[in-house]
């Protein structure tokens, strides 16, 4: 399966009847915009009132150096916390002192940089979308991730590099995300890999941080060793988090209750054809936009304000 590209060179790739590619476009599509405006709030006077508060809010943070002019970039905060501005905002000062803090997790995560997860084919967001409109994200967690070739840290990274291209979508924004990790083949030697601390800081990521609405988190084919594994995530669960967490095991059906087969691979039960795209397919799409990775990675908390 190989990356194609569109009249205006957008890459994308065809499985099966799908077009998928990264979907920056701003939105057209009624539904879509009923949707934002049901549960998001979002109409366009609520909008200009909150991009106008949101900006004016990060001008006075002059230690945090932000795109303040770019719209499409305040929108990506907005959309998650429903154009509440004080929310972006302390999302936004979450997300980049997140980055401050775990700077060996964080530092340089464009394509180039973090390739290993995707050689591997560990990581995915190349799907059709659920049934929802929902960016699919499938992380391997069990018998295709070896450990002394890709250490967790890059795993971590893969995922961070992913979820930024499907954040930067408006309708991924707007109908959010769900996880699939597929714990096939997890052994005693990957779950040592995983540290309390480590598990904190994920988590902490997922719930305080990144601008994105997690709206499943769909574990499958894991084994009874996994139980050891989810005991070091689960004190750091809030209930919110925890509730949109489904185990299915073997139960193809199960997962199947709440995500359409046309979306899922044959293995998970859905209907999918094979081959499946590789995660070298899905790098060289991240790596088109290697540039665009070059100038968030530029934004954050800065010693020189001047830069602004």
């Amino acid at each position: 399966m190989e990356l194609l590209y569109d009249a205006d060179g957008t890459p994308f790739v065809m499985w099966g009847e799908n077009q998928i590619q990264l979907e920056r476009m701003p939105i057209t599509e009624k539904e879509y915009l009923e949707k934002a405006e049901k549960e998001l709030r979002e109409t366009p006077e609520i909008v200009e009132k909150a991009v106008e508060e949101l900006r004016e809010m990060l001008r006075k943070d002059t230690s945090l150096f932000v795109p303040l002019q770019d719209d499409s970039y305040l929108m990506k905060f907005l959309r998650p916390s429903k154009f509440y501005p004080e929310s972006a905002f302390k999302r936004i000062q979450a997300y980049y002192k997140f980055r401050q803090s775990h700077e060996s997790y964080c530092t340089n995560l464009v394509p180039t940089a973090v390739k290993p997860a995707f050689d591997h084919s560990i990581i995915s967001i190349l799907a059709p979308r659920d049934q929802h409109g929902r960016r699919i994200m499938l992380v391997e967690s069990g018998e295709r991730w070896q450990h002394r070739l890709v250490p967790l840290s890059e795993v971590f990274r893969g995922v961070q590099l992913a979820l930024e291209s499907a954040m930067s979508e408006p309708r991924t924004q707007i109908n959010g995300v769900i996880v699939i990790l597929d714990m096939k083949g997890l052994s005693f030697s990957q779950v040592m890999q995983f540290t309390p601390s480590f598990a904190k800081m994920v988590v902490d990521w997922i719930q305080d941080c990144i601008p994105i609405r997690l709206k499943a988190v769909h574990i499958v084919s894991q084994p009874y060793i996994f139980n050891m594994l989810f005991a070091i995530f689960k004190p750091f669960l809030r209930e919110k988090l925890r509730s949109r967490i489904f185990f299915h095991g073997s139960d193809k059906q199960s997962l199947l209750s709440h995500v359409d087969p046309k979306a899922l691979r044959k293995r998970h039960g859905g209907l999918l054809p094979e081959p499946e795209i590789s995660g070298e397919v899905l790098w060289k799409m991240l790596h088109h936009y290697e540039e665009n990775f070059k100038v968030a990675n530029s934004y954050g908390y800065v010693s020189n304000n001047n830069k602004r």
